[in-house]
């Protein structure tokens, strides 16, 4: 490496931190054109010049259990990447989310010298607010992803700047729904469901069924209602499949890859490259959906969803003691609802989720227009809040940090 060229470190360790990072390069190379980049990352980061010390996998762990098990080559990767961090000496490291790996790298980078900006604050405001205290010892700055967690950092004496969340930008204010229908095959008149049991095999063990039951009791009501199931790989599918044949249904669709032929779209955004959730919520008058990012997702393209979540009573114990708390801090577990302050949309979680409860919540989402106006509206203001140039302003503020700016 030349010494005139900016110097960056970068760890991501999955999809969303793949693809937050990218365009966080890409608005420093607007700046930096001969930067170069080393870390971990995934294919969005290596399409945008990334020098990868190891895959985006080698960080991928589905849980508590599964972080155990992988363990020794979770520390090996740790072990090599600080190394490489501390021999290459970059203008700054950045790790993007994955907190309990970057944060304690970035703790022993400071402290040997090197700027550390961490990317996506961890949801310290429902779980592990001790953790303030690791990120104030480890993190030069943050970089967050929702105004209220600027007062929290500030307040905390942590250097912060709020960016907008990537989503509102990739995601079209006005969603066509028409142009949705047309790409999947759905009739333009059909009411529609999408039916999201989440992305981990222990999400859609534990969701899919219930869902499945509460569709099966929509269908009584109306007959004709149509069911997309997008799911994220062929194992999800396959597993999805397996608990689907002891619930069948009528009209009910699975879907795991994107349509092949773009829709004639009034906004004349080219939607082929969408994941296709997005394909799904777009077409769907409303979501029944797993907490996760997914239910922000659905908010950004303004529909009425109905939050629901549940693990096993084992996994309750054992977030209890890795947490320290038998609750989040907060009242709501749903982005949609943490965003707005209240309980915008229905959230059913662990003995609440059951089939009579979430066809219920889900066929007003279904059938009340006027409510759903009101949501709409509301998500709409959201996603203005939201919507910044996040490579911009996340680059500038590395920029600072490394003093370079």
């Amino acid at each position: 490496m030349t010494t005139s060229a900016m110097q960056l470190a970068v760890v991501a360790g999955e999809p969303s931190g793949d693809l937050l990072a990218a365009r966080m390069m890409q608005g420093l190379r607007a700046r930096q054109p001969h930067m170069l980049v080393a870390g971990i990352g995934g294919p969005a980061m290596l399409k945008a010049g990334l020098q990868a010390w190891h895959p985006m996998d080698a960080l991928s762990v589905f849980g508590y259990v599964d972080a155990i098990r992988q363990a020794p080559r979770l520390i090996r990767t740790w072990r090599d990447t600080r190394r490489q961090v501390l021999a290459q000496r970059p203008d700054v490291f950045v790790g993007v989310d994955a907190p309990d790996f970057n944060l304690r790298l970035e703790e022993q980078l400071r402290q040997a010298g090197i700027p550390t900006v961490h990317f996506v604050g961890p949801s310290i405001w429902a779980w592990r607010f001790e953790r303030i205290h690791q990120i104030r010892r480890a993190v030069s700055h943050m970089l967050v992803l929702f105004p209220f967690e600027v007062d929290l950092y500030q307040e905390q004496g942590v250097p912060v700047t709020y960016v907008g969340h990537p989503l509102a930008q990739l995601i079209p204010l006005r969603p066509d729904r028409a142009a949705a229908r047309q790409a999947l095959g759905i009739a333009p008149q059909a009411r529609v469901l999408a039916l999201m049991p989440g992305s981990r095999e222990s999400e859609i063990k534990w969701l899919a069924p219930r869902f499945l039951q509460a569709v099966a009791l929509l269908q009584k009501q109306d007959p004709n209602l149509q069911v997309v199931v997008p799911v994220v790989n062929a194992q999800r599918k396959a597993q999805f499949q397996r608990i689907f044949q002891q619930f069948p249904l009528n009209h009910c669709r699975v879907l795991d890859t994107p349509p092949t032929l773009a829709a004639n779209r009034a906004d004349g955004l080219n939607s082929l490259d969408w994941p296709i959730a997005w394909h799904a919520m777009e077409a769907a008058d409303a979501v029944l959906v797993a907490s996760g990012t997914a239910t922000l997702e659905a908010a950004l393209f303004k529909r009425p969803l109905v939050i629901s979540y549940v693990i096993s009573p084992w996994m309750r114990r054992i977030m209890a003691w890795k947490s320290g708390q038998t609750a989040p801090s907060l009242p709501w577990v749903g982005l949609p609802n943490i965003l707005e302050r209240e309980f915008v949309v229905p959230e059913l979680l662990q003995e609440a989720a059951t089939a009579e409860a979430l066809a219920e919540h889900t066929w007003a989402a279904l059938t009340d227009a006027a409510r759903g106006q009101q949501v709409a509206q509301r998500f709409t203001a959201l996603h203005h809040s939201l919507s910044r140039d996040t490579p911009l302003l996340a680059a500038q503020a590395i920029l600072e940090v490394c003093g370079r700016g």
